[in-house]
């Protein structure tokens, strides 16, 4: 029986090419095709260590700590203004597997910027934010909404304090009406104020105070009553 020998198949030139250059160690700056770049340190071909990426399309950059290709560890991006050509920041912080991870600031305008945990490119964990009108919140996060206990100072000084679920005012809260010397403190859901007690809170110093005094609550058993009707405001939320 004759003996059939098949041609080895080649391998692509590309493969070759790319096992000759292995990048490993510090690099001066690598081009890919698209026009984005990259100056700094590699392992085994990955970006690892410590350098910046610049993007072309975006016109964006990031100067800080790699590993495995992925931006991870303490870094910096930021974007070019189209106007004066200089980068602005963005985020300054930690990383993991390319997402804001740890603790970072996040600069969205301005005068409107978050500084606080991330979890997953998301603001989780403890955290506080400033808001372009004059608002800070200052609490627990959860993928990017106010959840769990927090305050909520608004720009007049009017603050609230209590519990927060998906962004909103939800279970038991104090809101502080300092502009009329005001206090109200009960339950909370959805952002409504559902059941609880308002009283006078420095009204003599107030800036602009109610022109009647809240009366007194007359009923047997004032706080056996707010008590009962707060349980049950809660046990329906459940």
């Amino acid at each position: 029986m004759p003996l059939v020998k098949y041609p080895r198949k080649a391998e692509p030139p590309w493969k070759e090419w790319d096992q000759k250059s292995q990048k490993c160690g510090l690099r001066h700056t690598v081009y890919s095709v698209n026009g984005d770049q990259y100056t700094g340190e590699w392992l085994n071909n990955l970006k690892h260590g410590k350098g910046t990426y610049v993007w072309k399309s975006t016109l964006s950059i990031y100067e800080g700590e790699w590993e495995c290709g992925k931006r991870s560890g303490f870094g910096t991006y930021s974007v070019q203004d189209p106007g004066s050509g200089e980068y602005i920041k963005v985020y300054s912080g930690t990383w993991k597997n390319d997402k804001k991870y740890g603790y970072g600031t996040h600069y969205y305008t301005a005068k409107e910027f978050y500084e606080g945990d991330w979890k997953d490119g998301k603001r989780s964990g403890w955290g506080r934010m400033y808001f372009e009108n004059g608002n800070i919140y200052e609490g627990e996060w959860l993928e990017d909404k106010h959840d769990g206990q927090g305050m909520l100072r608004l720009a007049n000084e009017n603050r609230y304090e209590g519990f927060w679920k998906g962004g909103k005012k939800h279970g038991h809260g104090k809101f502080y009406y300092l502009d009329r010397g005001q206090l109200y403190e009960g339950i909370w859901v959805e952002d409504l104020p559902k059941c609880g007690t308002m009283i006078d809170f420095g009204r003599s110093e107030a800036p602009y105070p109610t022109k009647y005094p809240i009366p007194e609550v007359k009923v047997e058993d004032p706080t056996g009553v707010l008590e009962k009707a707060q349980i049950s405001f809660l046990e329906v939320q459940e």
